[in-house]
């Protein structure tokens, strides 16, 4: 347990420096959405550009984790989105509430993790989970929300206004023309990618910081964040998504147990900052996710702990 803690203590250094920042008056009331800015337009899409761009398909092609990753992280996030949904909450506040389940925190927690406990055998496995949970998970929760923005009565308007919403959106056009940079085969060169890590090294400390600074200057709306609902997302992230990745993995794929190991361990790592910073973004609901990031986090250093203490040798 003391190894997690370590490992998670940097974000809640992160988050209650944003915090201190806001109370003591050093940023002002406009920061977090400024911050948040800088992380939507320059540095975020800078990562997934890097990743995708740098990414070798040779160590990509793990179908079998493909599978089990993927389809745990898309049968909560369904789940929570049609739940959501059903007891009458908007298409784009339930696409939030669905990464809030199901976007799992692997680059600022999973690397270091998998780093630390599986070793060097472990890092493709986790740019998979990357890519699917940052590219993948994430494109969806974006095309879901601007659908659900629209308001055209007519449906052929309202693809039409999400699809040039879409390419608009930095977050898309990254990953997509990294894409096209891993299928030509080319290379970026040195320059270009110590530019892209530079700009994407700001990402996840920069939305941290907007978290604390988000939860220092809305402290009454955070502790009405309905507690119920975030406790229930907490839940689905922590157990539920790592409980699903298994019964995928083991008893339907038979996956060997040490890529089953890792696929599980991943699952259950806590809500990354995504989901914040689309709902901060977005004006959906911030408070609430703030809290599942926040309480996430938290808790997971208990359930990773039980988990690591029965997970097989």
């Amino acid at each position: 347990m003391l190894n997690n803690l370590l490992i998670v203590l940097p974000i809640f250094a992160l988050i209650l420096t944003g915090w201190i920042a806001r109370k003591s008056g050093a940023l002002g009331p406009n920061a977090t959405r400024e911050v948040n800015r800088l992380v939507v337009y320059l540095a975020l899409p800078a990562v997934l550009f890097d990743i995708v761009a740098n990414a070798k398909m040779t160590d990509l092609w793990e179908p079998g984790f493909i599978a089990a990753f993927t389809l745990g992280c898309f049968i909560v996030f369904a789940g929570t989105l049609c739940w959501r949904v059903s007891t009458g909450h908007h298409l784009a506040d339930a696409a939030i509430d669905g990464l809030n389940a199901s976007y799992a925190n692997t680059g600022f927690v999973g690397f270091p993790l998998v780093l630390s406990l599986v070793g060097n055998t472990g890092m493709a496995p986790t740019l998979i989970a990357t890519i699917v949970t940052v590219c993948v998970l994430f494109v969806i929760a974006i095309i879901l929300i601007e659908a659900g923005l629209q308001t055209e009565a007519r449906p052929r308007d309202i693809i039409a206004k999400t699809l040039f919403s879409l390419v608009k959106n930095p977050l898309l056009v990254a990953p997509a023309l990294g894409g096209l940079v891993m299928v030509s085969g080319g290379h970026l060169p040195g320059p270009v990618h110590a530019f892209l890590k530079l700009l994407g090294g700001a990402a996840s400390p920069c939305a941290l910081i907007a978290l604390g600074l988000f939860l220092a200057g809305n402290s009454a709306g955070a502790a009405s964040a309905r507690p119920s609902t975030a406790a229930i997302l907490v839940g689905l992230k922590l157990i539920a998504q790592p409980l699903v990745t298994w019964i995928i993995a083991a008893p339907v794929l038979h996956l060997p147990p040490a890529m089953t190991h890792i696929a599980v361990l991943l699952a259950a790592l806590p809500t990354g900052t995504g989901s914040f910073m689309l709902a901060e973004f977005y004006d959906r609901e911030a408070a609430l996710t703030g809290r599942v990031v926040l309480a996430s986090t938290v808790f997971s250093i208990a359930t990773i702990s039980l988990y690591l203490a029965f997970a097989p040798a």
